[in-house]
């Protein structure tokens, strides 16, 4: 459908494969990755005090797609509630169910990314099409004795730069980007944004057992990582090269699976930072499960 090449996107993003979803929605992607977390956690539906889901793409409005992901694991009670921060929405959701949490507004929360981006892709865009894939990751969140299970978040935005990343107009909206806008403030601004996370965290961040970025670019995240002077036994999530950008889902499913595999140890510290439209960031260091 465009002038491109298999040779020409690996070379230029990473990206080697993605995921389409077919008839599934955002709201089954959400439930089958809040499924396996919420059994991971060992935890009963009856557990959960809030359920959050950040995502741009989901088509409903009302009911909230966490209010259906609510409804269809039995949650009984939940506060719910969507988080629109674009990619970044992830780790603004996980900050705002820590400081619940903190708060006593809550016991156990899950927080969801999840997002279909194709549904929002026009495939006549080689800028675009080329980089979006479909998916959802989730975590349980609880009290823990310890501090620094989650740490600090740094968060913001650029308003100068507010348009750089757009999903915005009718009823059936396209992903727009200036990647080079995007590229330029990423890789100027990031490295400090995730020395700051750590430093909040007591941390360096040659203390990190992993690092997990919005999972938008290769050239991106090596850029990056780069610059922040890791121990080279520090663990990089380059999920990209399998999923693509998946907007608010990329860095739960990139972390989900360095836990599954076993590449990160457990109670290791990471470092999770996320950017995306507004031009939002957010960020933090998390014990890893």
């Amino acid at each position: 459908m465009v002038d491109t090449s298999d040779d020409w996107i690996r070379r230029r993003t990473g990206i080697a494969t993605r995921r389409i979803a077919d008839t599934e929605s955002v709201t089954d992607l959400a439930s089958a990755a809040a499924g396996k977390a919420l059994a991971a956690a060992g935890l009963s539906p009856a557990d959960i005090g809030l359920v959050t889901v950040a995502t741009c793409s989901a088509i409903d409005r009302c009911p909230s797609t966490a209010a259906q992901v609510a409804a269809r694991l039995g949650i009984p009670s939940a506060v719910t509630y969507d988080l629109n921060n674009g990619c970044a929405g992830f780790c603004t959701a996980l900050a705002t169910a820590d400081h619940a949490i903190r708060a006593g507004a809550a016991r156990h929360a899950l927080v969801i990314g999840a997002e279909k981006m194709s549904d929002v892709t026009d495939w006549t865009d080689r800028g675009t099409c080329v980089l979006l894939g479909d998916g959802a990751g989730a975590a349980v969140l609880g009290p823990s004795p310890r501090e620094d299970a989650i740490g600090p978040v740094v968060w913001g935005s650029d308003p100068t730069r507010a348009d750089a990343v757009r999903l915005k107009g009718d009823w059936h909206p396209y992903f727009t980007q200036e990647g080079q806008t995007v590229f330029r403030w990423v890789t100027a601004e990031l490295p400090a944004l995730a020395r700051e996370a750590c430093r909040r965290a007591g941390l360096a961040p040659a203390d990190l057992a992993g690092v997990v970025t919005h999972q938008a670019n290769l050239r991106i995240i090596e850029a990056v990582v780069r610059q922040l002077g890791l121990d080279e036994g520090t663990v990089v999530a380059r999920d990209v090269t399998e999923s693509g950008n998946t907007s608010a889902a990329s860095v739960p499913l990139a972390l989900s699976k360095l836990v599954e595999r076993g590449e990160l140890p457990a109670d290791g510290p990471a470092l999770l930072l996320s950017f995306g439209g507004g031009l939002s960031w957010a960020g933090q260091v998390v014990r890893c499960p």
